[in-house]
């Protein structure tokens, strides 16, 4: 069961994060943050009291926490989506953010088998391979903006997936109702004070931002569920195989392509997704 609710995630995010990095071509990545969060949030206050669980401060506290972290890295990343080459953005983030989880619960006391620890390796060898680009990102700047972005943005995602999982068992979705008002506020605070664009995305985008929130949000719900079944260490690195979905949508519909170089990083970076997995 944890297996297949981390693969639900990572399916939901990979597809969700290629809608909103669409979007984030039209729009500032924190507008399309902000609303995607809205549609996330109305998604969430309609399933929480159906799954149930315990509402308190602490919760909403801890989920407020990691909304925080993990809105500043899903504008990061957005962003690099936006200047970057999808198919190296997305897999840099996802090894990063499943990278945090594996040190922390290497730490509290999880024991990942001797293949996961070799995974965890040669993950860190697939960052270096897919980073290797000599060019220019479609917005004309070096590649280094779009890998130091997804770098950015992994730190934050996993450092979401390890706050959000002291949650507690009891806690139902509530910890991510209390993230989603947490993210929703920072960029409405932001939008207010001039730092950031708050206002309504046009007609144009409403598409691709309604389904990166739904997407966005159901990719979380997997998440924590699959978190009540197994290892944090083994969910999150299962669920960090979204770039999968991205990379796939971004070569079909946008005709993205690689380097041999990044095409070998991307093969390792799976093979040590899998050993982890193992």
């Amino acid at each position: 069961m944890a297996a297949l609710l981390a693969l639900s995630a990572a399916m939901a995010y990979g597809v969700g994060d290629f809608f909103g990095g669409v979007a984030s071509r039209r729009q500032p990545p924190t507008t399309v943050v902000l609303w995607s969060h809205v549609v996330g949030l109305v998604g969430l206050l309609t399933l929480a009291p159906l799954v149930g669980g315990d509402v308190s401060t602490t919760t909403l506290v801890i989920g407020a926490g990691a909304g925080l972290l993990g809105g500043v890295g899903v504008a990061l990343f957005y962003w690099g989506l936006a200047v970057g080459t999808m198919s190296v953005v997305a897999p840099i983030a996802a090894l990063l953010s499943a990278a945090v989880p594996v040190v922390v619960g290497l730490a509290t006391g999880e024991r990942p088998t001797a293949a996961a620890l070799g995974g965890i390796a040669l993950a860190l060898g697939a960052v270096v391979l897919v980073s290797r680009d000599g060019g220019t990102d479609p917005a004309g700047g070096r590649v280094w903006k779009p890998v130091a972005l997804a770098i950015a943005a992994g730190l934050g995602f996993g450092l979401f997936f390890v706050v959000v999982g002291h949650a507690g068992d009891g806690a139902g979705l509530w910890p991510l109702v209390g993230a989603r008002v947490a993210s929703i506020s920072l960029f409405t605070a932001l939008g207010a004070a001039g730092v950031t664009s708050s206002s309504a995305p046009p007609r144009s985008a409403l598409g691709p931002i309604v389904a990166c929130g739904l997407l966005d949000a159901g990719a979380n719900v997997c998440f924590l569920l699959a978190l009540g079944h197994g290892l944090m260490s083994v969910v999150a690195v299962l669920t960090a195989l979204y770039p999968a979905g991205t990379v796939l949508l971004a070569r079909v519909v946008l005709g993205e392509q690689l380097s041999p170089v990044q095409r070998a990083g991307l093969g390792i970076a799976g093979v040590a997704a899998v050993l982890i997995a193992l």
